[in-house]
């Protein structure tokens, strides 16, 4: 798989971490970089909060060196709010921005924002226009096929995002209308491929080494994004750079392997951001981590209950390391 060159920065093997609001946070990209990951991510973070200075949205303007590249990806539907959020933090230590045309949430859709924007490409021109003007690193951005079934409308998105100044775009190949559901209509994202000459990568449906060589394949995409299918899977990363350099699936992991992931994710949690937030998020990661082995639905009760790093490494190496899961 050829590398892919985002403005001035080099994507070595350009198959990396979407953004997912409440999962990709630092930790989880840190995770997902060393299980092969070509780049990451960030949860989408508001423009018109950073000029604020949320305190909260600092702790999303965080990375780790360990991550790069990575992007921050901003939302927002002010251009002059966008540049000016893009001009406070562009000395911080990530890679690109990128801008978020896709989220189909209710409030973020109510206020214009999101994939809201995929109804006003003239809007959207003008914001990635005044983004890329304010600030030096390269600036992406993440669309849908289009608001609902009526309107594909990304191909004309994508060329106005190009002459906008745009490097590079990332097409979640279902509507807004769709949200998650349904199937990815990935000659969307060929189209896209063919309208533009900046790199395009493909999002949707691609949850395994095959699956990714044929949305490669059917779309000439130059990378790939994948979201939902990391999620308690980082380990999709290697499974996908194994299957395009030799044609053959890796064996999914063990759950001895699952069992030390997840013991390794709370703690690099624990570390991060101390252990009364790490143990209440790592509820949700454990029962994606545990999804699909024997006896994981008594697992994620006990685990949604875990107060301790402590009580969640006992429960699982008694339950899944000590293999009493089988």
């Amino acid at each position: 798989m050829n590398k892919v060159r985002i403005g001035d920065v080099d994507i070595a093997f350009p198959v990396g971490l979407a953004p997912l609001a409440g999962v990709s946070d630092r930790t989880f990209r840190r995770i997902c970089r060393e299980m092969g990951a070509g780049l990451a991510v960030s949860e989408m973070v508001s423009a018109q909060a950073i000029n604020y200075g949320n305190r909260n949205t600092a702790e999303l303007l965080k990375t780790f060196e360990e991550e790069r590249p990575v992007a921050i990806q901003l939302f927002g539907s002010s251009p002059e709010v966008v540049a000016e959020a893009g001009r406070r933090i562009e000395g911080l230590p990530f890679d690109f921005f990128d801008f978020n045309m896709g989220c189909p949430v209710p409030k973020v859709v109510k206020n214009g924002e999101g994939s809201a924007l995929m109804k006003n490409p003239a809007l959207a021109g003008e914001i990635i226009a005044a983004l890329a003007g304010a600030v030096k690193k390269p600036v992406t951005v993440k669309i849908r096929s289009g608001f609902d079934r009526g309107h594909i409308n990304a191909c004309e998105m994508a060329e106005i995002l190009e002459q906008a100044g745009a490097s590079a775009i990332t097409v979640h190949a279902r509507t807004r209308e769709q949200f998650y559901a349904g199937k990815a209509d990935w000659t969307v994202i060929r189209r896209v491929k063919e309208t533009v000459s900046i790199p395009v990568f493909g999002n949707g449906d691609v949850t395994d080494g095959p699956s990714a060589k044929r949305m490669l394949d059917e779309t000439g995409c130059d990378g790939i994004l994948v979201g939902r299918a990391a999620m308690g899977n980082p380990w999709i990363f290697r499974e996908i750079a194994h299957f395009l350099e030799t044609g053959e699936s890796l064996a999914r992991p063990s759950a001895g392997e699952i069992g030390e992931m997840i013991l390794t994710h709370a703690r690099k949690l624990c570390e991060d951001k101390g252990e009364y937030l790490a143990m209440r998020q790592m509820r949700t990661h454990a029962a994606w981590y545990s999804a699909g082995l024997p006896f994981a639905a008594r697992f994620r009760r006990e685990a949604s209950q875990v107060e301790t790093f402590a009580a969640l490494e006992q429960l699982v190496r008694d339950n899944i390391i000590g293999n009493n899961i089988s």
